[in-house]
């Protein structure tokens, strides 16, 4: 077992650009407002174990079903891409009729634990050792629970025009961040 404080500290930080719980934020209070409840802990600890899970068997796991790390990455971008329309036009494109609060989905995964997330874990694999991936894992989490617990009150502090005005602008960044996941991960797909 090998901890290493900077790796921990590179890895979170890479972690959290991706996980983005403060960008989350108006999705959050959406989910929040049209659900009423959000299960933080369970949601904090679903997403913790998969990402876990995925430190390990992620990329096998993807090669025994036939899905590349690039087609998931691409189809990740996809369910970003649409979450931020959703978010910068106000519209509705998903139907928002199957959970009664928001936990497991659609908290945990993808918002969490999505194909960025997890992509960026396989790469991180790669390059830094296991322990210090799951401290960081376990770091991000944590900062994530907080996000969580504390959005009623954020709501109450920004009001709805604050909170109208942060979801468009979070709308925008997400869709970049679709955007850059789709061409960086769909050139390899393309055989020309």
């Amino acid at each position: 077992m090998e901890l290493s404080l900077k790796e921990i500290i590179t890895v979170t930080l890479v972690l959290f650009a991706v996980v983005d719980p403060i960008g989350n934020i108006p999705i959050v209070l959406d989910l929040r407002e049209r659900l009423g409840h959000i299960q933080s802990e369970k949601a904090s600890i679903v997403a913790a174990i998969i990402m876990i899970v995925f430190v390990f068997v992620g990329e096998t796991l993807l090669k025994f079903i036939g899905i590349d790390v690039n087609s998931f990455a691409v189809a990740g971008s996809f369910v970003l891409f649409f979450m931020a329309l959703e978010m910068v036009l106000g519209i509705e494109l998903f139907k928002h009729d199957a959970p009664k609060t928001a936990a497991v989905f659609p908290l945990a995964f993808p918002l969490i634990a999505g194909a960025g997330t997890l992509t960026t874990i396989l790469s991180l694999r790669a390059e830094y050792e296991t322990e210090n991936i799951i401290v960081a894992i376990i770091i991000n989490i944590a900062f994530v629970y907080t996000v969580l617990k504390s959005s009623a009150k954020m709501q109450r502090f920004l009001g709805p025009s604050g909170i109208d005005i942060i979801r468009k602008i979070f709308g925008v960044i997400i869709l970049a961040i679709s955007v850059k996941l789709f061409t960086s991960n769909i050139s390899s797909l393309i055989q020309f």
